[in-house]
């Protein structure tokens, strides 16, 4: 899924985030009525692939500043996930509107970066809720070598200015 309706906010670099709208299906519900912890990976999985993921065509796609990475069969990066790291606040039931999964870039190495993502209830819910904060470390792997490879200075430009403070978890206060 690529989605096309994403969009960003703030203004400033360390305040800017690229909201994806994410679909709350039926199946995505356990028998509690609300989204499964687990499934909330798969959810995050969409959005993230809808932010950081390059159009087929290769083609520049403004309300997604982040999409710089190849995807698909063919593509010349492998994106592999190295590590995940989540808490749940508010539970997520079933919604007509799509949850709003905003992200950042929390850290940049030299073949890696952290997002940092925080969902909340649909766009003009009041109030607006937090429900799950999260980060995922993701890795850029060379599909012919399947070694790590080093973030490229387009990737960086685009990601620096999304970069700013990792979300805060309850782990963090350690």
């Amino acid at each position: 899924m690529i989605a096309r309706d994403c969009f960003v906010t703030g203004d400033t670099d360390g305040h800017r985030r690229v909201h994806v709208p994410v679909p709350v299906r039926w199946r995505d519900l356990d028998a509690y009525g609300h989204v499964n912890n687990a499934t909330m990976f798969s959810l995050l999985e969409e959005a993230r692939i809808s932010a950081f993921w390059r159009a087929p065509d290769g083609s520049y796609d403004p309300t997604r500043p982040l999409a710089v990475v190849g995807a698909g069969d063919n593509a010349d990066t492998i994106t592999l996930i190295a590590a995940h790291a989540i808490e749940y606040r508010v539970p997520i039931g079933h919604a007509l509107d799509p949850i709003d999964v905003e992200m950042w870039i929390s850290e940049i190495g030299s073949a890696s970066a952290e997002i940092s993502y925080a969902v909340y209830s649909p766009v003009g819910d009041d109030p607006r809720l937090l429900h799950t904060v999260a980060r995922s470390t993701i890795v850029l792997i060379d599909p012919e070598t399947q070694r790590p490879r080093r973030i490229n200075d387009d990737e960086r430009a685009a990601w620096q200015p999304f970069l700013g403070e990792r979300v805060a978890m309850r782990a963090d206060r350690k």
